[in-house]
């Protein structure tokens, strides 16, 4: 069987890696998502525990199609019926990047119709109920391959479930991760997110270094699917469980200048079961110090779109390269949309990653050794 794991751009190679460590065989990486093969069984393991990735879809196949003809056709003959039921349902959604075929609306109806035809050929009947379990089609065309899709996530993987309510600009749970991953957390090295938010960045680096399973607190759209055995998702959980680094002496620092999300951090990380990793406190970002520590920040400023205007956020991005300096040897990584963050900050970054944040394109700008030349 094949599957497709999609994730935001930028991380597809996080998401290569966790695919590997799953012991399963990728077979083609394309911009925001990869392509491999596994088992049915492995369904509920490779939700729980993809941390980067957005959802996990059955690919059904793939087809060129330039005309609503040859995507009908295309679509008609995929073996549909081995996964839906004659009262399930089959609603539609998708996209198309780069295609003849370009208007959404014209392509899930073909898509639709040709779901139907096939299904009416092998149940022999005219109208569906569709009343039973929901198998999400899921189409997306680029430069006129078509992939349909099954998607098995249901709400998409970023939402671990430990944060119902966030700030005003908080940053994908999934993003996060990749950010600390990029960072190279290490168990003996203070984090620090100074603008945290939610709480967000600091969790997920807790969760990383603890080795918890994102997808353990949350439930899936698959686990309605008759052709997965309970049993596979008690496994899945019982070995993500066991996985979990009890002894882990990780520690998280996530401030914010905010008291508002200071308190909403707190909810976040008693919610997420990270109180042990995580201290919260209320601090002026230009303001923290070492104490003396090793210690890595991963921040998310405000890049002037929702939060503060773009004066605001460009004299914030010079204070910060000044205040910063007493930081010594710490590592500083901070993912803004601002392309003159560099100038601002008053030093050239070591790295530079292009990455997004939703839609909102962004760089990843990475200091090692936080020292002026």
């Amino acid at each position: 069987m094949k599957f497709v794991a999609t994730c935001l751009f930028g991380i597809e190679r996080l998401v290569n890696e966790e695919i590997d460590a799953l012991g399963l065989k990728r077979l083609e990486t394309l911009d925001g998502r990869v392509i491999f093969e596994g088992d049915v069984s492995d369904i509920p393991r490779i939700n729980i525990n993809l941390r980067y990735a957005q959802r996990l879809l059955i690919l059904l196949g793939e087809f060129e199609a330039k005309t609503f003809t040859q995507l009908f056709d295309g679509v008609r003959e995929l073996p549909l019926e081995d996964f839906v039921g004659k009262n399930d349902a089959f609603p539609v959604k998708g996209h198309s990047i780069k295609s003849t075929l370009y208007s959404i609306p014209d392509c899930q109806s073909i898509i639709k119709k040709a779901c139907v035809e096939r299904l009416r050929s092998v149940y022999g009947i005219s109208h569906f109920e569709e009343t039973g379990v929901k198998y999400q089609i899921e189409f997306f065309m680029l430069k006129d391959r078509t992939f349909i899709m099954i998607d098995t996530s249901g709400t998409p993987l970023h939402k671990r479930g430990y944060r119902p309510v966030s700030n005003e600009a908080p940053i994908r749970e999934t993003l996060s991760a990749a950010l600390v991953k990029l960072a190279h957390a290490r168990q003996d090295v203070l984090l620090w997110d100074p603008f945290c938010g939610s709480g967000t960045i600091a969790i997920e680096a807790a969760m990383l270094m603890t080795n918890t399973a994102p997808g353990l607190n949350r439930t899936f759209a698959s686990e309605s699917f008759p052709f997965i055995e309970k049993k596979a998702w008690y496994r899945a959980v019982e070995e993500a469980n066991d996985k979990i680094i009890k002894d882990s002496v990780f520690e998280a620092y996530a401030s914010d200048i905010s008291p508002e999300c200071v308190k909403i951090t707190q909810d976040n990380v008693k919610r997420a079961g990270m109180e042990k990793h995580i201290k919260v406190f209320c601090r002026d970002a230009l303001t923290i110090e070492t104490y003396g520590r090793r210690g890595t920040v991963v921040c998310n400023p405000p890049y002037g779109e929702r939060l503060m205007s773009e004066q605001q956020v460009y004299e914030l991005y010079r204070n910060m390269g000044k205040s910063w300096q007493s930081l010594g040897q710490w590592q500083i990584y901070v993912i803004s949309s601002c392309e003159d963050f560099q100038r601002l900050y008053g030093r050239r970054a070591d790295s530079v990653r292009r990455l997004y944040n939703g839609m909102i394109r962004c760089n990843y700008y990475q200091y090692f050794k936080n020292k002026r030349p």
